[in-house]
C-alpha cells in the first residue's frame, strides 16, 4: 500500500524537478471493487489485453513493456488497478483475525502490484514522452487518483489495524527493520488525515482532489510555455556562440522543420549556454525573458491564480490537522524538524552569499566599463560577463573546458566511480535486449564486480526533445525488496542535453557534468539498496539529496581527470594547467549560484509559513525578495510561476531548503574522504558510506545513519569553507535538527 501512495503523489505531480520518482510492485490478485463493476470475463479480458497491466516478463526478473505503451490503454489500466488495489485493502481491513505485522503491514506492502506497474508507464509519459493525448487523460485521472488515495488513507478499519500494530511495536517480536516499516506506515496515515472524522475527513479528501487537478494544470502550463517559446536564429545572430552549441542548435532546428536556422529552446540546457556566450545583448534579454517568464505570461497558461488557490487549500488542509501553517506540517518528520531550523540555516548563509554577489557584480561592471559597453549589469548580462571575469581572473575559458567534457566519457567515469565505491560493474545491454520507450534510451546491466551477481538495470535517457520536461531527474521503475522473494532494481537517469549533430560528440559544461554525476548518485542510492520492504525505499526529502550531491565531488578527483576528461578531437588528456585553473576557480561565481538557490528556497518557506488568504503570488515574490535584500542583477533560480518543485506536486513544497540541508552533510562527508589515507577512494570510508548512507535507504533514521558514518553530527562550517564564505559567527545546523554556535 505504501508504494501505491507514493505512486499517487507522483501521478499528481510528476513534473516536479530533480525528484526521484519511485514505483514499486508487490501485490496479490483480487476481484475489482465497486469502482469498476464488470463481469469476471470482462475483467480477465481487460488484464490480458492491456499491456500496461501485464506482469513484466523477459530477462532480469522482468522488465517494463515500454515498446507496447499506448495512451488509449492508460485510463482503463488505471481504473482496473485502483479497483484491484481497493479490493486488496478491503480484504486487509476486514480480516477477522487480530491485527499483526504479517496480516496487516506485510499484506499492505504486498498490495498494489498492477497499479504500480501502470504508474511506471504514467511516469514515462509525464516526464519523458508527454503528448496532448496523455495530458487529457492526466487531467481527467489526477483527481480520481487523489480520491482513490483518500479512500485508502481514510479507511478507518484499516487505520485501526495499523494503529494496533503500531501501538504494540515495542512488545512484538519485530526486527528493527520491521519496526521502522510500522512506524513509517502509521505516520503516513496519521499525518495525512486518517485521524479526522465526519465533515473534516470529507473536506480533507475534497482538498486533495482539487489539489491534484491544480498540480497537473500547473505542470502542463509550464510545459506549454517551454514548448511555445522557442527562438529560431539566423547565421548573423550567432556571434560568440561555441561551435558545438551552434551545431546542436542547427540540428534541433532541423528536427523542428526549420532547416538552415538555429533553435534556442526555452529550457535551462539551451538558455544557460546562450546567455553565457551570445554577444547579442538584445537576444540575451529575449531568451532570458522567455525562460524566466514561464507560467507568468497571462492567458490560458498563466499559473498565478493556480498558485494562490494551491496555497490556500494547503493551508486549510493542515489547519484541519491542528497545524499553524503548511511548513510546520511538512517538516515535522524531516531532519530539520520545524521551519525555523530550516530558515536559520538559510539565513546563516544568505548574507555571505549576497555579499559575494556584490563583489561579483563589481568585477563584471568593471569589465563592461572597460569595454565602454555603456550598460549596467542586468540579469541577462550576469552569465555573459561572469564568463569574461572568469577568463580575466583565472585565464579559464568555459568553452575550452567543454572540449574535454564528452558525455559518453563522463558516463564511463561515473561507472568507474561506481566500481571503486560500490563494487558495481556496468555492461551494455545489446540493442533490443530490453524494450525502451525511445531510441535515445540505452540500458546497462549492473552486477557485483566480485561475484557477478545481478544487481539491476540502469536506463539512460540523456537528450532533450519535445514532450520531455526540462531539467534532470532519476526514477526507479522497481525497488529492491526481499520479503516476498528478491526483486532487483530498475533505475533510470534522465537529462536534457542538446543532442550533437550526427557523428559529433555531446560536449557539456562543468555544471552540467556535475549534474550528471548528481543524478547518477540517486541511481546508485537505488541500486545499493539492501532493504526488505518497499516502504523502506522511500526517503526523507532533506536527506535524499545528500547522497547525490556527494557524488558530484568525484568529478574532480584525479582518476576521473586523468582518464576520462580527454579532448574530443585529439583524445589528449586535459592539461594539468587547465585542471589547476578549474580548481583555483572552484568557488568562482558562488555568490550567484548560492543566492539564486537560496532565494527560491526562502520564498518557498515564506509562502508556506504565511497566511495565504488573498495572496498575490507575483507581489509576494517581489516583496519577499525586496525584504531579503535580493540583488537586482539576478533572480530566483525558479521563479514562483514555474516553480515545479513546489507547485507541480508536494514533493519539495516547503522543502526546497533540503538541498542546502543535504549540502551541510555533503560538505562534512567530503571532508571525511579528504582526510582519509586513500582520499576519495579510501576503501574504509567508502565501505561505511555504502553500509550506512546508501544501502539502508530509509531503514535507519537519517540523523542516526549519519552519526554511524561520521561518528558525530555535521555542522555548517564545512559548507561555508566549501563555498569560500566566512565561517566565524555562523550558526550551525546539525543532523539532529538542532542549532549550535559555530566557532572558527
Amino acid at each position: 500500500m505504501r508504494q501505491t501512495l507514493i505512486a499517487i503523489s507522483i501521478a499528481a505531480a510528476l513534473a516536479a524537478v530533480a525528484g526521484c520518482s519511485k514505483e514499486s510492485e508487490n501485490a496479490v490478485a483480487a476481484k475489482p471493487s465497486d469502482q469498476m463493476s464488470a463481469s469476471a470475463e470482462v475483467v480477465a479480458d481487460v488484464v490480458s489485453s492491456n499491456p500496461l497491466l501485464a506482469e513484466w516478463t523477459g530477462p532480469y526478473g522482468g522488465v517494463p513493456a515500454f515498446d507496447k505503451m499506448r495512451v488509449e490503454d492508460l485510463k482503463p489500466a488505471l481504473e482496473y488497478g485502483m479497483a484491484q488495489n481497493l479490493a486488496e485493502i478491503e480484504k486487509i481491513a476486514n480480516n477477522p483475525e487480530p491485527p499483526t505485522f504479517a496480516n496487516t503491514i506485510e499484506e499492505m506492502e504486498r498490495s498494489g502490484k498492477a497499479l504500480s506497474r501502470v504508474f511506471t508507464y504514467w511516469g514515462i509519459w509525464s516526464g519523458n514522452m508527454s503528448t496532448p493525448e496523455f495530458r487529457a487523460v492526466q487531467a481527467e485521472m489526477a483527481p480520481k487518483l487523489s480520491a482513490f488515495n483518500s479512500k485508502i488513507i481514510q479507511n478507518d478499519k484499516l487505520f485501526q489495524r495499523v494503529k494496533a500494530v503500531f501501538d504494540a511495536r515495542d512488545t512484538s517480536d519485530l526486527t528493527a527493520e520491521q519496526k521502522r516499516v510500522v512506524e513509517l506506515v502509521y505516520d503516513e496515515f496519521a499525518t495525512n488525515g486518517a485521524t479526522l472524522s465526519g465533515a473534516d475527513k470529507q473536506r480533507y479528501a475534497e482538498i486533495n482532489t482539487r489539489l491534484a487537478e491544480l498540480h497537473t494544470r500547473f505542470a502542463n502550463n509550464v510545459l506549454a510555455d517551454e514548448e511555445g517559446y522557442d527562438i529560431f536564429l539566423t547565421e548573423d545572430q550567432l556571434a560568440g556562440l561555441p561551435e558545438s552549441f551552434v551545431k546542436a542548435a542547427a540540428s534541433m532546428a532541423e528536427e523542428k522543420g526549420q532547416k538552415g536556422k538555429y533553435a534556442i529552446k526555452n529550457t535551462r540546457s539551451s538558455m544557460d549556454p546562450f546567455l553565457t556566450y551570445s554577444e547579442d545583448r538584445a537576444l540575451r534579454e529575449k531568451v532570458w525573458t522567455n525562460y524566466y517568464s514561464r507560467g507568468d505570461n497571462g492567458g490560458e497558461h498563466d499559473n498565478n491564480a493556480i498558485i494562490a488557490e494551491i496555497l490556500q487549500l494547503r493551508d486549510e488542509r493542515v489547519a484541519l490537522l491542528g497545524f499553524d501553517n503548511y511548513a510546520e506540517w511538512r517538516l515535522q518528520n524531516r531532519m530539520a524538524k520545524n521551519p525555523q531550523n530550516a530558515i536559520d540555516l538559510m539565513e546563516a548563509v544568505w548574507p555571505a552569499a549576497v555579499a559575494r554577489v556584490h563583489e561579483e557584480v563589481a568585477d563584471m561592471q568593471a569589465v563592461a566599463d572597460a569595454e565602454k559597453a555603456g550598460i549596467k549589469i542586468e540579469p541577462w548580462d550576469y552569465r555573459f560577463y561572469a564568463e569574461k571575469v572568469r577568463k580575466a581572473k583565472y585565464d579559464l575559458n568555459s568553452d575550452e573546458v567543454k572540449q574535454y567534457l564528452q558525455l559518453d566519457k563522463l558516463r564511463e567515469g561515473m561507472f568507474y566511480v561506481a566500481g571503486e565505491l560500490f563494487n558495481f560493474a556496468f555492461t551494455p545491454v545489446k540493442e533490443g535486449g530490453v524494450p525502451v520507450f525511445h531510441e535515445d534510451v540505452k540500458v546497462w546491466e549492473v552486477t557485483d564486480k566480485t561475484t557477478g551477481e545481478h544487481v539491476g538495470l540502469w536506463y539512460l535517457d540523456p537528450f532533450a526533445r519535445t514532450g520531455k520536461r526540462s531539467g534532470a531527474w532519476a526514477s526507479m521503475y522497481r525497488d529492491h525488496t526481499t520479503f516476498d522473494g528478491k526483486e532487483t532494481v530498475l533505475a533510470s537517469n534522465n537529462s536534457n542535453f542538446i543532442k550533437g549533430a550526427p557523428g559529433e560528440p555531446v560536449l557539456v559544461g562543468w555544471d552540467d557534468a556535475e549534474t550528471f554525476f548528481h543524478e547518477f548518485g540517486h541511481a546508485l542510492h537505488f541500486l545499493a539498496s539492501n532493504v526488505s520492504y518497499p516502504t523502506l525505499n522511500g526517503g526523507v526529502r532533506d536527506y535524499t539529496e545528500f547522497q547525490s550531491q556527494l557524488l558530484e565531488r568525484w568529478l574532480s578527483t584525479d582518476p576521473i581527470i586523468d582518464n576520462y576528461l580527454v579532448h574530443y578531437k585529439t583524445g589528449e588528456p586535459i592539461p594539468a594547467e587547465l585542471v589547476a585553473k578549474i580548481k583555483q576557480a572552484a568557488n568562482f561565481n558562488q555568490g550567484f549560484a548560492t543566492t539564486e538557490y537560496l532565494a527560491s528556497a526562502l520564498v518557498d518557506m515564506k509562502l508556506h509559513t504565511t497566511d495565504p488568504k488573498g495572496i498575490d503570488p507575483d507581489s509576494f515574490e517581489r516583496e519577499t525578495l525586496e525584504k531579503l535584500g535580493m540583488p537586482s542583477e539576478l533572480v530566483m533560480r525558479h521563479r514562483t510561476p514555474h516553480f515545479g518543485h513546489i507547485f507541480s506536486g508536494e514533493g519539495y513544497s516547503a522543502g526546497y531548503y533540503g538541498y542546502m540541508w543535504a549540502d551541510v552533510l555533503t560538505s562534512d562527508a567530503s571532508e571525511a574522504f579528504a582526510e582519509a589515507e586513500g582520499g576519495f577512494y579510501d576503501k574504509e570510508v567508502a565501505g561505511k558510506l555504502v553500509k550506512y548512507l546508501f544501502a539502508p535507504r530509509n531503514a535507519i533514521d537519517p540523523a542516526e545513519a549519519y552519526r554511524l558514518f561520521r561518528g558525530r553530527d555535521a555542522g555548517i562550517e564545512p559548507l561555508m569553507r566549501d563555498r569560500g564564505f566566512p565561517v566565524t559567527g555562523a550558526k550551525s545546523e546539525n543532523t539532529s535538527g538542532g542549532t549550535a554556535a559555530a566557532g572558527n
